[in-house]
Protein backbone atom coordinates (compact mmCIF):
# COMPACT_ATOMS: atom_id res chain seq x y z
CA UNK A 1 0.00 0.00 0.00
CA UNK A 2 2.92 2.41 -0.32
CA UNK A 3 1.99 5.74 -1.59
CA UNK A 4 -1.72 4.66 -1.44
CA UNK A 5 -3.50 6.36 1.60
CA UNK A 6 -6.54 5.06 3.24
CA UNK A 7 -9.09 7.28 2.11
CA UNK A 8 -8.08 6.09 -1.60
CA UNK A 9 -8.33 2.53 0.36
CA UNK A 10 -11.80 3.31 1.13
CA UNK A 11 -13.09 4.21 -1.46
CA UNK A 12 -11.92 2.10 -4.20
CA UNK A 13 -11.93 -0.89 -2.60
CA UNK A 14 -14.95 -0.43 -0.07
CA UNK A 15 -18.70 -0.92 -1.02
CA UNK A 16 -20.03 2.39 -0.61
CA UNK A 17 -23.54 3.05 0.07
CA UNK A 18 -23.37 6.68 0.08
CA UNK A 19 -22.47 9.74 -2.93
CA UNK A 20 -21.02 11.71 0.26
CA UNK A 21 -19.57 9.67 3.22
CA UNK A 22 -18.42 12.11 6.20
CA UNK A 23 -14.75 10.52 5.04
CA UNK A 24 -13.37 10.97 8.03
CA UNK A 25 -10.40 8.29 9.26
CA UNK A 26 -10.68 8.06 12.95
CA UNK A 27 -8.14 6.52 15.27
CA UNK A 28 -9.42 6.28 18.45
CA UNK A 29 -12.93 6.22 20.88
CA UNK A 30 -13.16 6.75 23.81
CA UNK A 31 -15.79 7.83 26.37
CA UNK A 32 -18.29 10.47 24.76
CA UNK A 33 -15.13 11.35 21.67
CA UNK A 34 -13.33 9.90 19.46
CA UNK A 35 -10.20 11.28 17.50
CA UNK A 36 -9.35 11.93 13.95
CA UNK A 37 -5.86 10.75 12.43
CA UNK A 38 -4.84 14.86 12.35
CA UNK A 39 -5.33 14.43 16.51
CA UNK A 40 -8.96 16.28 16.15
CA UNK A 41 -11.40 15.25 18.99
CA UNK A 42 -15.04 15.15 17.99
CA UNK A 43 -17.99 14.13 20.39
CA UNK A 44 -19.79 11.50 19.71
CA UNK A 45 -23.79 12.63 19.29
CA UNK A 46 -24.76 9.75 17.71
CA UNK A 47 -23.48 6.70 19.24
CA UNK A 48 -22.38 4.48 16.56
CA UNK A 49 -26.41 4.79 16.54
CA UNK A 50 -27.32 3.81 19.62
CA UNK A 51 -24.53 1.02 20.00
CA UNK A 52 -22.00 2.66 22.47
CA UNK A 53 -24.65 3.47 25.06
CA UNK A 54 -22.02 3.22 28.06
CA UNK A 55 -19.49 5.09 25.72
CA UNK A 56 -16.56 4.03 23.81
CA UNK A 57 -13.83 1.88 24.78
CA UNK A 58 -14.96 0.84 28.37
CA UNK A 59 -12.52 -0.99 30.67
CA UNK A 60 -15.05 -3.44 31.62
CA UNK A 61 -15.85 -4.57 28.25
CA UNK A 62 -11.77 -4.46 26.85
CA UNK A 63 -11.04 -6.38 29.35
CA UNK A 64 -13.71 -8.65 28.76
CA UNK A 65 -12.90 -9.10 24.99
CA UNK A 66 -9.36 -9.45 25.90
CA UNK A 67 -9.80 -12.43 28.33
CA UNK A 68 -12.22 -14.25 25.95
CA UNK A 69 -10.02 -13.62 22.66
CA UNK A 70 -7.14 -15.54 25.15
CA UNK A 71 -9.24 -18.21 26.13
CA UNK A 72 -11.39 -19.16 22.83
CA UNK A 73 -12.79 -17.58 20.31
CA UNK A 74 -15.10 -19.27 17.70
CA UNK A 75 -15.92 -22.84 18.06
CA UNK A 76 -19.44 -24.08 17.23
CA UNK A 77 -22.13 -21.23 18.25
CA UNK A 78 -25.00 -23.52 17.58
CA UNK A 79 -25.78 -25.37 19.08
CA UNK A 80 -23.18 -28.38 20.40
CA UNK A 81 -21.10 -26.49 22.85
CA UNK A 82 -21.83 -24.66 25.92
CA UNK A 83 -19.60 -21.67 26.28
CA UNK A 84 -19.65 -19.70 29.14
CA UNK A 85 -20.09 -16.26 27.69
CA UNK A 86 -23.61 -16.57 25.82
CA UNK A 87 -25.53 -18.89 28.41
CA UNK A 88 -24.79 -16.51 31.15
CA UNK A 89 -25.22 -13.31 28.87
CA UNK A 90 -28.77 -15.03 28.02
CA UNK A 91 -29.56 -15.52 31.99
CA UNK A 92 -28.91 -12.03 33.03
CA UNK A 93 -30.78 -10.17 29.90
CA UNK A 94 -33.54 -12.45 30.84
CA UNK A 95 -33.48 -11.66 34.22
CA UNK A 96 -34.25 -8.37 33.68
CA UNK A 97 -37.06 -8.85 31.71
CA UNK A 98 -40.64 -10.11 32.31
CA UNK A 99 -41.12 -14.40 32.92
CA UNK A 100 -42.63 -14.35 29.93
CA UNK A 101 -38.93 -13.26 27.97
CA UNK A 102 -37.04 -16.05 28.78
CA UNK A 103 -35.50 -17.80 25.65
CA UNK A 104 -32.56 -15.93 23.82
CA UNK A 105 -31.42 -16.53 20.31
CA UNK A 106 -28.53 -14.75 19.61
CA UNK A 107 -27.46 -13.71 15.97
CA UNK A 108 -25.23 -11.43 14.39
CA UNK A 109 -27.05 -8.41 14.57
CA UNK A 110 -30.89 -6.23 14.95
CA UNK A 111 -30.99 -7.33 11.15
CA UNK A 112 -31.25 -11.13 11.81
CA UNK A 113 -32.93 -10.94 14.54
CA UNK A 114 -36.03 -9.69 12.84
CA UNK A 115 -35.37 -12.32 10.25
CA UNK A 116 -35.35 -14.89 12.89
CA UNK A 117 -38.65 -12.95 14.87
CA UNK A 118 -40.22 -13.49 11.35
CA UNK A 119 -39.35 -17.03 11.25
CA UNK A 120 -41.04 -17.94 14.67
CA UNK A 121 -43.62 -16.05 14.43
CA UNK A 122 -44.77 -18.13 10.64
CA UNK A 123 -43.88 -20.89 12.65
CA UNK A 124 -45.86 -20.79 15.62
CA UNK A 125 -49.22 -19.44 14.01
CA UNK A 126 -49.12 -21.43 10.60
CA UNK A 127 -49.71 -18.01 9.26
CA UNK A 128 -47.96 -16.00 6.20
CA UNK A 129 -49.87 -12.23 6.67
CA UNK A 130 -47.40 -9.93 9.07
CA UNK A 131 -48.54 -6.08 9.81
CA UNK A 132 -45.87 -3.65 9.95
CA UNK A 133 -45.98 0.14 9.67
CA UNK A 134 -45.23 3.02 7.69
CA UNK A 135 -41.77 4.92 8.27
CA UNK A 136 -40.32 1.73 10.12
CA UNK A 137 -36.88 0.46 10.23
CA UNK A 138 -36.48 -2.93 10.81
CA UNK A 139 -32.48 -3.85 8.67
CA UNK A 140 -31.52 -4.52 5.15
CA UNK A 141 -31.89 -8.30 4.66
CA UNK A 142 -34.76 -8.94 2.14
CA UNK A 143 -36.94 -10.00 4.57
CA UNK A 144 -36.22 -6.98 7.08
CA UNK A 145 -36.66 -4.78 3.91
CA UNK A 146 -39.91 -6.48 2.75
CA UNK A 147 -41.18 -4.90 6.36
CA UNK A 148 -39.21 -1.62 6.10
CA UNK A 149 -41.69 1.42 6.13
CA UNK A 150 -40.71 3.08 3.23
CA UNK A 151 -41.38 2.00 -0.84
CA UNK A 152 -37.91 4.51 -1.74
CA UNK A 153 -36.19 1.76 0.19
CA UNK A 154 -37.92 -1.21 -0.99
CA UNK A 155 -38.91 -0.71 -4.58
CA UNK A 156 -34.97 -0.82 -5.93
CA UNK A 157 -34.95 -4.81 -4.84
CA UNK A 158 -38.30 -6.64 -5.76
CA UNK A 159 -39.68 -8.79 -5.72
CA UNK A 160 -39.59 -8.86 -1.85
CA UNK A 161 -41.67 -11.47 0.94
CA UNK A 162 -45.33 -10.78 -0.34
CA UNK A 163 -48.01 -11.13 2.29
CA UNK A 164 -46.99 -7.51 3.86
CA UNK A 165 -49.85 -5.07 4.91
CA UNK A 166 -48.39 -1.75 6.28
CA UNK A 167 -50.16 0.73 8.34
CA UNK A 168 -49.65 4.32 9.84
CA UNK A 169 -47.87 4.23 12.91
CA UNK A 170 -50.23 5.07 15.92
CA UNK A 171 -53.51 5.07 13.42
CA UNK A 172 -56.51 3.20 14.78
CA UNK A 173 -56.68 1.48 11.52
CA UNK A 174 -54.29 -1.44 12.54
CA UNK A 175 -56.33 -2.53 15.23
CA UNK A 176 -59.19 -3.46 12.74
CA UNK A 177 -56.77 -5.48 10.37
CA UNK A 178 -55.57 -7.92 13.25
CA UNK A 179 -57.82 -11.16 12.95
CA UNK A 180 -56.75 -15.05 12.96
CA UNK A 181 -55.02 -14.47 9.14
CA UNK A 182 -52.10 -12.43 10.66
CA UNK A 183 -48.65 -13.99 11.59
CA UNK A 184 -47.13 -10.72 14.19
CA UNK A 185 -47.38 -7.57 13.70
CA UNK A 186 -44.32 -5.97 14.31
CA UNK A 187 -43.31 -2.62 15.71
CA UNK A 188 -40.67 -0.31 17.24
CA UNK A 189 -41.71 0.34 20.71
CA UNK A 190 -40.43 3.97 19.89
CA UNK A 191 -39.97 4.39 15.72
CA UNK A 192 -36.50 5.53 15.39
CA UNK A 193 -36.28 6.60 11.72
CA UNK A 194 -39.25 8.44 11.49
CA UNK A 195 -37.42 11.11 13.65
CA UNK A 196 -38.15 9.79 17.87
CA UNK A 197 -41.95 8.74 17.30
CA UNK A 198 -43.80 7.39 20.84
CA UNK A 199 -46.54 5.38 20.21
CA UNK A 200 -49.93 6.08 22.15
CA UNK A 201 -50.25 4.35 25.57
CA UNK A 202 -53.52 3.40 24.49
CA UNK A 203 -53.06 2.48 20.94
CA UNK A 204 -50.15 -0.27 21.92
CA UNK A 205 -52.54 -1.33 24.92
CA UNK A 206 -55.41 -2.02 22.17
CA UNK A 207 -52.77 -3.40 19.67
CA UNK A 208 -51.79 -6.40 22.28
CA UNK A 209 -55.68 -6.77 23.45
CA UNK A 210 -56.48 -7.57 19.51
CA UNK A 211 -53.01 -9.63 19.17
CA UNK A 212 -54.09 -11.94 22.14
CA UNK A 213 -58.16 -12.11 20.93
CA UNK A 214 -56.73 -13.63 17.14
CA UNK A 215 -53.18 -15.32 18.82
CA UNK A 216 -51.51 -12.60 16.75
CA UNK A 217 -47.46 -12.91 17.90
CA UNK A 218 -46.64 -9.24 18.76
CA UNK A 219 -43.28 -8.09 18.08
CA UNK A 220 -41.43 -5.12 19.61
CA UNK A 221 -37.91 -3.64 18.20
CA UNK A 222 -35.98 -2.15 20.82
CA UNK A 223 -33.01 -2.70 18.54
CA UNK A 224 -32.15 1.13 18.99
CA UNK A 225 -34.82 2.01 22.09
CA UNK A 226 -33.94 -0.60 24.24
CA UNK A 227 -30.61 -0.39 27.06
CA UNK A 228 -32.16 3.14 28.67
CA UNK A 229 -31.62 5.30 25.82
CA UNK A 230 -35.56 6.23 26.62
CA UNK A 231 -35.42 6.26 30.53
CA UNK A 232 -35.94 2.98 31.19
CA UNK A 233 -34.30 -0.06 30.62
CA UNK A 234 -36.69 -1.82 27.61
CA UNK A 235 -38.77 1.65 26.55
CA UNK A 236 -41.95 -1.14 26.61
CA UNK A 237 -41.65 -1.13 30.40
CA UNK A 238 -43.32 2.69 29.54
CA UNK A 239 -46.31 1.89 28.08
CA UNK A 240 -47.16 -1.02 30.40
CA UNK A 241 -47.66 -3.69 27.28
CA UNK A 242 -45.13 -6.81 26.85
CA UNK A 243 -44.68 -8.48 23.58
CA UNK A 244 -44.57 -11.74 22.70
CA UNK A 245 -40.91 -11.51 21.13
CA UNK A 246 -38.79 -8.73 21.86
CA UNK A 247 -35.85 -7.84 19.20
CA UNK A 248 -32.53 -6.53 20.41
CA UNK A 249 -29.25 -5.44 18.74
CA UNK A 250 -27.28 -2.05 18.73
CA UNK A 251 -25.95 -1.71 22.65
CA UNK A 252 -26.28 -5.27 23.07
CA UNK A 253 -22.93 -6.42 22.17
CA UNK A 254 -21.41 -3.44 23.88
CA UNK A 255 -19.42 -2.56 20.76
CA UNK A 256 -19.45 -6.06 19.47
CA UNK A 257 -21.91 -7.08 16.44
CA UNK A 258 -24.73 -9.23 18.49
CA UNK A 259 -28.53 -9.23 18.26
CA UNK A 260 -31.31 -11.45 20.22
CA UNK A 261 -34.79 -12.33 19.56
CA UNK A 262 -36.21 -13.12 22.66
CA UNK A 263 -39.44 -14.99 22.98
CA UNK A 264 -40.76 -17.37 25.84
CA UNK A 265 -39.08 -20.69 25.69
CA UNK A 266 -42.00 -23.03 24.93
CA UNK A 267 -42.80 -20.73 21.48
CA UNK A 268 -38.70 -20.87 20.62
CA UNK A 269 -38.85 -24.54 20.94
CA UNK A 270 -40.91 -24.73 17.31
CA UNK A 271 -37.72 -23.80 15.85
CA UNK A 272 -35.99 -27.16 17.23
CA UNK A 273 -38.22 -29.71 15.19
CA UNK A 274 -40.56 -29.51 11.42
CA UNK A 275 -37.72 -29.04 10.40
CA UNK A 276 -34.99 -29.77 13.28
CA UNK A 277 -32.18 -27.17 13.10
CA UNK A 278 -35.56 -24.56 11.88
CA UNK A 279 -32.94 -21.53 12.92
CA UNK A 280 -29.32 -21.61 12.59
CA UNK A 281 -26.38 -19.27 12.51
CA UNK A 282 -22.45 -19.73 12.32
CA UNK A 283 -21.32 -16.62 14.24
CA UNK A 284 -24.28 -15.37 16.16
CA UNK A 285 -23.83 -15.50 20.11
CA UNK A 286 -19.83 -15.21 18.99
CA UNK A 287 -18.39 -15.96 22.52
CA UNK A 288 -16.60 -12.67 22.23
CA UNK A 289 -19.00 -10.71 21.31
CA UNK A 290 -21.15 -12.07 24.26
CA UNK A 291 -18.23 -11.11 26.62
CA UNK A 292 -18.52 -7.88 25.87
CA UNK A 293 -22.42 -7.27 25.53
CA UNK A 294 -22.25 -8.68 29.46
CA UNK A 295 -19.64 -6.53 30.50
CA UNK A 296 -21.31 -3.37 29.10
CA UNK A 297 -24.64 -4.38 30.81
CA UNK A 298 -23.02 -4.95 33.77
CA UNK A 299 -21.86 -1.19 33.94
CA UNK A 300 -25.40 -0.33 32.56
CA UNK A 301 -27.18 -1.60 35.14
CA UNK A 302 -25.02 -1.31 37.99
CA UNK A 303 -24.61 2.42 37.34
CA UNK A 304 -27.20 5.24 37.50
CA UNK A 305 -27.00 6.16 34.06
CA UNK A 306 -30.79 5.32 33.63
CA UNK A 307 -32.12 6.92 36.00
CA UNK A 308 -30.65 10.50 34.97
CA UNK A 309 -31.64 10.15 31.22
CA UNK A 310 -34.74 12.26 31.77
CA UNK A 311 -32.81 15.06 33.70
CA UNK A 312 -30.87 15.01 30.33
CA UNK A 313 -33.87 14.91 28.10
CA UNK A 314 -34.85 18.44 29.53
CA UNK A 315 -31.80 19.56 29.41
CA UNK A 316 -31.73 19.13 25.52
CA UNK A 317 -35.68 20.80 25.56
CA UNK A 318 -34.50 23.33 27.53
CA UNK A 319 -30.96 24.42 25.78
CA UNK A 320 -32.15 23.95 22.23
CA UNK A 321 -34.58 27.00 21.33
CA UNK A 322 -33.34 28.65 17.83
CA UNK A 323 -36.03 30.36 15.50
CA UNK A 324 -34.82 27.85 12.94
CA UNK A 325 -35.88 24.41 14.97
CA UNK A 326 -39.41 23.96 13.28
CA UNK A 327 -40.04 21.01 15.74
CA UNK A 328 -37.99 18.64 18.50
CA UNK A 329 -39.07 15.56 19.27
CA UNK A 330 -37.61 13.58 22.26
CA UNK A 331 -37.67 10.29 24.32
CA UNK A 332 -35.36 10.07 26.81
CA UNK A 333 -31.73 11.00 25.55
CA UNK A 334 -32.94 10.87 21.80
CA UNK A 335 -33.91 13.51 19.67
CA UNK A 336 -34.53 15.28 16.81
CA UNK A 337 -34.38 18.42 15.60
CA UNK A 338 -36.37 19.68 12.63
CA UNK A 339 -35.56 22.21 10.38
CA UNK A 340 -37.33 23.67 6.97
CA UNK A 341 -35.62 21.07 4.58
CA UNK A 342 -33.58 18.46 4.14
CA UNK A 343 -30.71 20.45 2.70
CA UNK A 344 -30.47 23.10 5.36
CA UNK A 345 -30.74 19.95 7.74
CA UNK A 346 -27.71 18.35 5.19
CA UNK A 347 -25.80 21.90 5.54
CA UNK A 348 -26.29 21.92 9.28
CA UNK A 349 -25.03 18.52 10.04
CA UNK A 350 -21.80 18.74 7.89
CA UNK A 351 -21.15 22.29 9.89
CA UNK A 352 -21.55 20.26 13.46
CA UNK A 353 -19.06 17.78 11.88
CA UNK A 354 -17.03 20.55 11.27
CA UNK A 355 -17.26 22.17 15.04
CA UNK A 356 -16.25 18.75 16.11
CA UNK A 357 -19.59 17.09 16.78
CA UNK A 358 -20.44 13.93 14.78
CA UNK A 359 -24.26 13.86 13.85
CA UNK A 360 -26.47 13.05 11.53
CA UNK A 361 -30.21 12.69 9.64
CA UNK A 362 -33.24 10.24 9.77
CA UNK A 363 -33.85 7.62 6.96
CA UNK A 364 -37.16 8.80 7.32
CA UNK A 365 -37.01 12.23 8.09
CA UNK A 366 -33.96 14.04 6.61
CA UNK A 367 -34.84 17.34 7.39
CA UNK A 368 -34.15 16.38 11.13
CA UNK A 369 -30.95 16.12 12.76
CA UNK A 370 -30.08 13.03 14.95
CA UNK A 371 -28.98 13.39 18.92
CA UNK A 372 -28.33 10.23 20.88
CA UNK A 373 -24.76 10.74 22.92
CA UNK A 374 -23.60 8.07 24.62
CA UNK A 375 -25.38 8.08 28.32
CA UNK A 376 -22.35 8.64 30.17
CA UNK A 377 -22.42 12.67 29.14
CA UNK A 378 -22.61 14.75 31.45
CA UNK A 379 -25.08 17.53 31.86
CA UNK A 380 -22.23 19.71 31.74
CA UNK A 381 -21.04 18.16 28.27
CA UNK A 382 -24.81 18.05 27.27
CA UNK A 383 -24.54 22.18 27.68
CA UNK A 384 -22.10 22.48 25.80
CA UNK A 385 -23.24 20.16 22.94
CA UNK A 386 -26.39 22.28 22.77
CA UNK A 387 -24.08 25.50 22.23
CA UNK A 388 -21.98 24.24 19.40
CA UNK A 389 -25.45 23.12 17.62
CA UNK A 390 -26.73 26.50 18.12
CA UNK A 391 -23.62 27.90 16.96
CA UNK A 392 -23.48 25.93 13.91
CA UNK A 393 -26.90 26.43 13.00
CA UNK A 394 -26.69 30.25 13.20
CA UNK A 395 -23.55 29.74 11.01
CA UNK A 396 -25.30 28.44 8.27
CA UNK A 397 -28.89 30.40 8.39
CA UNK A 398 -27.10 33.31 8.54
CA UNK A 399 -25.24 32.55 4.82
CA UNK A 400 -29.15 31.99 3.28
Amino acid sequence: MSGISNRQVFLQHLAQTSTAPIGIEMVKAAGIHLWDVEGKQYTDLISGFSVCNIGHSHPSVVKAVQEQAAAYMHLIVYGEFIEAPQVQYAKLLTDHLPSSLNCVYFTNSGAEATEGAMKLAKRITGRSKIIAFTDAYHGSTQGALSIMGGEYWRNAFRPLLPDIHHYTYNDDAVIDAIDSTVACVILETVQAESGIKKPGKEWLAAIRKKCDEHCVILVFDEIQAGFGRTGTLWAFQQFAVVPDILLLGKALGGGMPLGAFIADRKLMSTLTYDPVLGHITTFGGHPVSCAAGKAAFEVLTGSHMISVVKEKETILQEELNHPAIIEKSSHGLWMSLQFKDAITNQKIVHKCVQNGLITDWFLFAPDRLRIAPPLIITAAELKQVCGIILRSIDEIVSNE
